[in-house]
């Protein structure tokens, strides 16, 4: 970009400009993708807390079923770096749209063999085994498809909704939680016990099958990024290992897991640990459901508002708003639910988890403007799924671990979190926003001269009616 010039009109920096056709193909593969994956990932970790003990670990006693079930959850996890470094290699190598194509389809595939598994009582060992690769397998697509469904769409969006875009992939989470629960909801409510525990849990898996195939035939539509396009066309242009990537960008990538912590680790805490522990309160299966639903539908105009704030406000901004909303969360949310009340405990919920996706609105952008074209794909994917690895995957497991070992009490659970939340948001204070994906400046939050924008992208300029259009 030029220098700021003294005079001249002033306008916004952020002008609504026209959304292409592939841009708005893209948001719609991106936000069924991404809705498809979490779906999947959200029937399994209500069903590892309150189904698989049962059915895949009941030659346990129920503390050690719960953990032994916590643990399978965490086995994604651990499969998503593999399959962010995989995929994300494979995605800055051969482009974004043949990857998650593969990513979208395995997510499916997998989710619809866990639909299919005979219990323990029928297959004996065999069954947790055949569970865990599956989960392991869920965890590799999603590794690929969180970050590449974001920088499909970021990459195709208007530079003035990028952040936006991105959110909107993130909103694949709370929406994916409002779907799974409100089956859920309704199975329960529908289904006797022994009709759920038997085959009514399945329903929701067996559905992928069809979400894939309608999944696919957008997701093909959509063409491959103009900025990777451009960036192939070079001659002479180097295929970026992810060695040299944690080389090169390590510190910024630790930085950016660290930044992501206090999102993750609200999340499930919440919606995983959470809803064995409102169980252990008295609250019913049915109760809990509604719950996370509800609160996660608020998460869905959250995560909305927020995308369009870290456009205007900056990315970091946003994800430290959140973060803080978190902190507050964290240090109330076991007092406040162990009240036993219905709505009391709707309201803490509804509040975790609203600061927590509003935050992750600023997630998106922050992490894919951290890294060039050529390793942004991998950059994004090490440090997002490196930020499930070490502080999501474990949450569920070490609540519950850290609760039995306490007698049921929650302090140390408490410690944990906050101490985790306080540390990022140190972190973030020292950190500062990167550039566009253009390498030029983002000015946030400031009004800059006409004659900081080409003249063809003023051409372009269309002003927003209501403020909001996407």
């Amino acid at each position: 970009m030029n220098q700021l010039s003294a005079g001249g009109p002033k306008r916004p920096l952020r002008p609504r400009t026209p959304a292409p056709r592939q841009a708005k193909r893209a948001v719609a593969s991106g936000t069924f993708g991404s809705a498809l994956e979490w779906f999947d990932f959200a029937v399994y970790g209500a069903m590892s807390a309150t189904v698989f003990p049962t059915l895949f670990f009941n030659k346990l006693d129920p503390a050690m079923g719960l953990l032994a079930s916590f643990a399978t959850f965490g086995v994604g996890f651990l499969a998503r770096p593999l399959g962010g470094v995989v995929f994300g290699h494979l995605g800055d190598r051969i482009g974004r749209r043949n990857v998650l194509l593969t990513t979208f389809i395995s997510m499916g595939v997998a989710s619809l063999i866990i639909g299919l598994l005979p219990s323990y009582a029928a297959i004996g060992f065999a069954a947790p085994l055949l569970l865990v690769v599956m989960r392991f397998v869920q965890g590799l697509a999603l590794g690929g498809e969180a970050t590449g469904s974001q920088l499909m769409t970021m990459e195709h969006a208007p530079g003035d909704r990028r952040a936006f875009y991105g959110a909107l992939m993130g909103m694949g989470s709370p929406i994916s939680q409002v779907a799974a629960n409100l089956l859920l909801v309704v199975l329960s409510g529908v289904l006797s016990e022994d009709a759920f525990m038997s085959w009514g849990w399945r329903i929701p898996f067996l559905m992928s099958i069809l979400l894939v195939t309608v999944g696919v035939y957008i997701r093909v539509k959509v063409e491959e990024t103009p900025v990777f396009a451009e960036e192939a066309k070079e001659p002479a242009r180097e295929t970026i290992s992810p060695i040299v990537v944690l080389r090169t960008h390590g510190w910024t990538i630790l930085r950016l897991i660290l930044a992501y912590s206090p999102i993750v680790i609200t999340f499930y805490i919440v919606t995983v640990f959470g809803l064995s522990y409102l169980t252990g309160l008295g609250f019913t299966r049915n109760d809990t459901f509604t719950i996370v639903m509800i609160s996660n539908f608020l998460s869905v105009i959250a995560i909305w508002w927020g995308g369009r704030l870290a456009d205007a406000y900056g990315r970091r901004r946003i994800l430290m708003i959140g973060s803080a909303g978190t902190l507050v969360a964290a240090l109330i949310f076991f007092p406040v639910v162990d009240m036993g009340s219905f709505p009391i405990t709707l309201t803490m919920v509804a509040f975790a988890l609203v600061s927590a996706q509003f935050g992750n609105a600023g997630q998106g952008a922050l992490f894919a403007e951290a890294f060039p074209t050529k390793m942004r794909y991998t950059g994004s994917a090490l440090a997002l799924t490196g930020a499930n690895l070490i502080f999501a995957a474990p949450a569920p497991f070490l609540a519950s671990w850290l609760t039995g070992l306490s007698g049921g009490g929650t302090l140390s659970i408490t410690v944990f979190w906050v101490v985790t939340i306080v540390v990022a948001l140190v972190s973030m204070a020292l950190m500062s926003d990167f550039a566009t994906l253009e390498g030029d400046k983002h000015h946030f939050d400031k009004r800059v001269a006409a004659t900081l924008v080409s003249e063809p992208e003023i051409a372009t300029v269309a002003p927003a009616e209501d403020g909001v259009t996407p």
